[in-house]
């Protein structure tokens, strides 16, 4: 049996919509591309998650550090009451996220397939299981597949959280599909895990070709995440 398994942010949501939110509510007189410091300030969160992770870092500084960060790369320089308004204004839109249609549909089509679903996603707990229940996927994903970060102990890239996954859910990696939008996290991962791997490409980034570890799928452009389903059952 397929099991398709799927992270939260910037993949069953655009987390740039609520984060554009924000900076046109605070910064819309500056002169940055907010696509481009969204990915940025990304960057800088995934840099420090592991500090955060093991309690060295304050989750309140890491959002003061990685819009900081990011507004600074691009030469403009935030105080940290600013950080702290825009992070305020990020968890408000936050709140309001919808569902991706394009994944609204590939989840439809998965449970018309009869595919098995699941959620495994990095974060703090009761952060994670709050943007989880905003998007309403209980009509498709039983709560108990749902895996955070956070209530486990464990994180992405990590093999261990792909064997609670599969211990729990009773599922073999060679079976298992794992759709994720950060290369590090969710195509690393998976791959070291023995899982096939969809990368979820929003932000056109280039495919290493260097890296030892490739997704077996992409999501991105004209390849709508109902497609590359498609794709997958009939390679199957």
């Amino acid at each position: 049996m397929t099991h398709l398994i799927l992270d939260v942010d910037d993949t069953l949501y655009d987390q740039l919509i609520p984060f554009e939110r924000a900076y046109r509510e605070l910064f819309n007189h500056l002169d940055v591309p907010v696509d481009q410091l969204f990915i940025k300030s990304r960057y800088y969160s995934e840099e420090v998650f592991d500090l955060v992770s093991e309690g060295k870092m304050d989750k309140h500084e890491m959002h003061i550090y990685r819009i900081s960060k990011a507004f600074a790369f691009f030469g403009v320089e935030i105080s940290r009451e600013e950080a702290v308004e825009f992070q305020s204004y990020y968890a408000q839109n936050q709140r309001e996220i919808e569902l991706d249609p394009e994944m609204e549909e590939l989840l439809n089509e998965a449970k018309a397939q009869g595919i098995v679903l699941g959620i495994i996603t990095n974060g703090p707990g009761e952060h994670q299981a709050n943007k989880i229940k905003q998007l309403q996927v209980k009509d498709w994903i039983d709560e108990n597949n749902i895996f955070i970060s956070g209530k486990l102990g464990i994180a992405k890239p990590s093999i261990d959280i792909f064997r609670v996954v599969e211990e729990q859910m009773g599922i073999e990696p060679g079976n298992s599909y794992y759709i994720g939008d950060s290369y590090q996290n969710d195509v690393i991962g998976a791959k070291r895990a023995g899982w096939n791997s969809v990368w979820v490409n929003r932000r056109k980034h280039p495919i290493p070709s260097d890296m030892e570890y490739l997704p077996d799928y992409i999501i991105e452009g004209h390849s709508s995440p109902k497609s590359v389903l498609s794709r997958i059952l009939s390679d199957r």
